[in-house]
């Protein structure tokens, strides 16, 4: 008789894709496990290549609209990871050092003018390459988050990645609020349109960092002495939710949010604050679900057909970045290994975190009227550099800078 084992898959996500999921999560936990011990993978990048094997690009045992109801899962995994990334920020370092604040602007500008440059050279059309230049100039901190949760890094170098990729990560959310605007340039009402968006990013800046203030005060006066130890996780867990809810459902920017709140956090408790790696156990398991639909999403389509689009944002971010890092290295007080090191660490490109305020996980919904060829090499070059991105953080962090004396532990 012929074998019919492969009905059963099909027939378990008929009848419960959320049962499905969590069966592709359990074999990620496996698979990553055993690439890191066999070929000392990250396992960050396990997780992803499992959800892409999954995924129509791979076996195709789960489909991208199986996420829909694990969304709300996805964006507190992010909002998790954003919040622990912005306790550990000092952004007194920046007044106390301009020449890395500079460094720290100057690099996400460089490889967004880069990237937008190249693709118009390349044929693009010129407000979609700078589309893509902008989300291209991000780092995701999400990546470099987890990444520093496995690597343990300890230096400078780890503390500038984690710095940059958040500021980057803010400047192009920010930036992309201008995109609807100039898609709709020429139009007769496109003055009362930049008005609009004026009012509009102010709002978002402004009530993102209210909101964010608020929370991190939530999470210090729920933190005073006096309060159970062991339910601080569970609590900051909770508001976190709070928080990056309020902010989707407000129209705010839940990256900023939690930025802001974590810094928050951190400067009205000092070490009164323990964050714990994804705030405890409960977010760990919600790192690897981040990661594991990070893989599902990604794809492949039209690479054969765009690959000199790919490799113009691949190259030009690179460039970019590198070359603003080494002209104020010195000046910043990073020496040229470091700043190589920290050039690598900083490839990981931003997708999920820059576009956190989507209701889906449609780009065009946040970027309409972009070309679809820019918009399709642009995912592509996401998906190169995402699941490649703890390659690099590893060889930048531990390989050239030399920031990780102890082996990685177990787990994300």
């Amino acid at each position: 008789m012929p074998d019919a084992s492969w009905l059963a898959w099909p027939s378990l996500r008929e009848a419960d894709p959320v049962l499905a999921l969590a069966a592709v999560v359990l074999l990620a936990l496996v698979a990553a496990d055993l690439a890191h011990r066999l070929l000392r993978l990250p396992r960050l990048m396990g997780y992803m290549l499992v959800g892409m094997l999954a995924s129509p690009l791979g076996l195709g045992l789960l489909q991208r609209n199986d996420l829909a109801d694990w969304k709300p899962l996805i964006d507190l995994a992010i909002a998790v990871l954003v919040f622990e990334l912005g306790s550990r920020l000092r952004p007194r370092w920046l007044l106390d050092n301009p020449w890395l604040a500079l460094s720290s602007v100057l690099e996400g500008l460089l490889a967004t003018l880069a990237v937008g440059y190249l693709l118009v050279w390349l044929g693009a059309p010129m407000l979609s390459a700078m589309a893509a230049g902008v989300v291209a100039g991000a780092t995701s901190p999400v990546i470099a988050m987890a990444s520093v949760h496995e690597l343990r890094p300890r230096g400078q170098v780890a503390e500038r990645l984690l710095l940059m990729c958040a500021l980057n990560s803010v400047l192009a959310m920010l930036a992309l609020k201008l995109w609807p605007v100039l898609a709709a340039a020429g139009q007769s009402n496109w003055a009362a349109d930049a008005l609009g968006w004026g009012a509009s990013a102010l709002f978002v800046a402004s009530g993102s960092f209210l909101l964010g203030l608020a929370c991190g005060w939530l999470v210090d006066r729920t933190g005073r002495p006096g309060g159970h130890r062991a339910t601080m996780p569970v609590l900051q867990i909770a508001l976190v939710m709070l928080a990056s809810t309020l902010a989707s459902i407000w129209g705010l920017s839940p990256l900023l949010t939690m930025l802001i709140a974590g810094i928050t956090a951190r400067k009205l408790m000092g070490h009164r604050l323990t964050v714990e790696p994804s705030l405890g156990s409960a977010g760990a398991a919600l790192t690897v679900l981040l990661f594991l639909s990070t893989g599902l999403l990604f794809t492949l389509d039209g690479l054969v057909q765009l690959w000199p689009w790919v490799l113009a944002i691949v190259v030009a971010r690179l460039l970019g970045k590198g070359l603003a890092v080494m002209l104020l290295a010195r000046p910043s007080g990073l020496g040229w290994r470091q700043a190589l090191a920290l050039t690598l660490a900083l490839q990981p490109m931003g997708g999920l975190a820059v576009l956190l305020v989507m209701r889906d996980f449609a780009w065009q919904s946040q970027l309409p009227g972009i070309d679809i060829a820019v918009l399709q090499a642009l995912l592509v070059a996401t998906t190169l550099m995402q699941l490649s991105g703890p390659l690099w953080v590893q060889l930048g962090l531990r390989h050239v800078a030399g920031e990780c004396s102890t082996e990685p532990r177990h787990g994300a």
